[in-house]
């Protein structure tokens, strides 16, 4: 089998340290590896397979003989240098927004929808992180029953707007402990001891960006009629790591809790946590640093006829972006695609 040449860029920020990591986790084969950052980062040392190396700045040279790059700078660094990387013949893995609802872009979830990767012209989108954790859960249930309408709203952690979000969560705990006053500035509200209904930018529809993404996102990955009903609520949570979902889906046909748990115990990267007599369900901690998304709170839906709700948390810095970006690079190089 063929070794690409691989690139890391972001290779300083929380994801793209995250990616170096997973790197390792699942032994990518590759020839050569190479770190790059903004000017502000380069010269910065990172550790890799007991190697040091010295993280170089982005320039478009930098993707002369690179096959894939796995990307977590955000959406404008993306934009400049994707056509640079597909002009050089390499393939993006972007983990950014800038591409993931471009018609001829494959959205990716690996294990989900594996054959749309050979439909990329050099780049391929990494979903939004709430929208990750979410597929893995929906495709093996609607596999076996299709699904008439969806209502998701999430939970999201800190970690997933940043270095900057994570020290402001700490800022603003210890001076609201302290009795100081604290200026948010990663936030439109205080993030300590608080819950925060809005990410991102709100639409004309009233929805925010990001849980227009999660509607969308959805879609496209699943391959859903435009008219299926999809409705989310996003909120930001006082976690670190770790965002959590409460999801209702109402089926075409009759469906029971133990057959959805049946399904779900025997799917790809999911595991079952469920049985609230001995207050069994999962938590941020559970998911914080492993790669699982964790499902609990099974249950028959009260307002759908053959309806579900339950509770999924994943570790969003992992199957959120990370890890999934690293399984769409190995699964790159197992197809062949590059």
């Amino acid at each position: 089998m063929r070794k690409p040449n691989i690139a890391i860029l972001g290779a300083t920020g929380v994801v793209g340290r995250e990616i170096t990591k997973i790197v390792d986790e699942l032994n990518i084969e590759f020839n050569e590896i190479k770190f790059l950052s903004s000017a502000r980062s380069a010269g910065t040392r990172l550790e890799f397979k007991g190697k040091s190396y010295t993280v170089e700045e982005a320039k478009p040279e930098s993707f002369d003989g690179v096959n894939i790059v796995l990307a977590s700078a955000g959406a404008s660094t993306s934009k400049i240098f994707a056509p640079e990387i597909v002009k050089r013949g390499g393939v993006l893995v972007d983990n950014s927004s800038a591409f993931r609802m471009d018609e001829d872009v494959p959205l990716v979830i690996a294990y989900v929808n594996d054959e749309d990767l050979r439909k990329h012209k050099g780049i391929i989108a990494n979903p939004n992180c709430s929208t990750s954790q979410l597929m893995l859960v929906l495709k093996p249930l609607i596999d076996k029953n299709p699904m008439k309408r969806l209502i998701v709203s999430t939970y999201q952690a800190v970690s997933g707007a940043g270095l900057a979000a994570i020290n402001e969560l700490t800022a603003n705990t210890k001076a609201r402990l302290e009795g100081r006053d604290f200026e948010n500035k990663c936030f439109k509200k205080p993030i300590a001891f608080n819950v925060i209904p809005q990410i991102d930018v709100f639409c004309e529809n009233g929805y925010t960006k990001e849980e227009m993404k999660v509607v969308n996102e959805t879609k496209k990955i699943l391959h859903l009629p435009d008219d299926l009903p999809i409705s989310c609520t996003a909120a930001r949570v006082p976690v670190y790591n770790g965002h959590s979902e409460a999801v209702d889906i109402e089926f075409e046909n009759e469906i029971t809790p133990d057959a959805v748990r049946e399904i779900l115990k025997n799917s790809f990267g999911v595991k079952v946590i469920d049985n609230p007599a001995n207050f069994e369900y999962p938590t941020t901690k559970d998911a914080s640093g492993v790669d699982p998304v964790f499902v609990g709170r099974i249950r028959k839906n009260l307002a759908f006829k053959n309806g579900i709700s339950l509770w999924c948390v994943a570790d969003n810095l992992r199957i959120g972006a990370a890890l999934n970006t690293v399984r769409i690079c190995k699964k790159i190089i197992e197809m062949q695609l590059f």
